[in-house]
């Protein structure tokens, strides 16, 4: 069964939802409305057709200043016949992505369907400040719980106390720089197996 088989009987049992195919130079992609998610999701792994069993993969990307701002990137994966048995459809990757505004971003949540997407939404979320309806526990993972704002927004303000001055030697003695050859020299030589001395 191939990719358009397979979208076709996504459309077939959730006809009220636009599935848009996407150009992607890798795998199938596709983008659904944000209050689809859900329904997609489930159908995605339960659906007899379909059998995408894993969420292999949850993130996002910032489009600022454009409108819709954000894609919320959902990478799905079925398992095939040789992990599930036979009358499985063949392996496959499907890409979903979920494209939603910049103020206050907010979509349904997939834990109940996925449950690793648990600390995935939650990385999302941390990073970008997408919010996750209806998710368990939707609180920082990677930065401090009193950080302030989302990093991976493309309009974060950094701060650059210092000008990067790539053209400034590195501070090392002539005996450190002979060091650092010699002990890279005895490392490389150890892991290839020869008799440095």
């Amino acid at each position: 069964m191939d990719i358009a088989t397979r979208l076709e009987a996504l459309r077939q049992v959730l006809p009220d939802v636009v599935i848009e195919e996407v150009p992607s130079v890798d795998q199938p992609a596709i983008a659904v409305p944000a209050e689809a998610i859900e329904r997609v999701a489930r159908q995605l792994r339960e659906h007899p057709s379909l059998q995408f069993q894993v969420l292999a993969e949850l993130t996002a990307a910032d489009y600022w200043p454009r409108e819709p701002r954000f894609e919320v990137v959902y990478h799905f994966v079925s398992m095939g016949a040789e992990a599930l048995g036979s009358g499985a459809p063949p392996p496959q990757r499907l890409r979903v992505k979920v494209r939603i505004g910049g103020e206050a971003p907010m979509m349904p949540t997939i834990v109940r369907i996925y449950p690793n997407a648990n600390w995935y939404e939650r990385e999302v979320f941390d990073l970008f400040g997408v919010a996750f309806d209806g998710h368990p526990d939707l609180r920082r993972i990677l930065m401090p719980e009193d950080w302030e704002g989302y990093p991976a927004r493309k309009d974060y303000p950094v701060q650059i106390h210092k000008a990067v001055d790539i053209g400034q030697a590195l501070q090392v003695t002539e005996e450190e720089f002979v060091r650092n050859i010699e002990r890279q020299k005895r490392a490389a030589g150890v892991s290839a197996g020869f008799d440095v001395q």
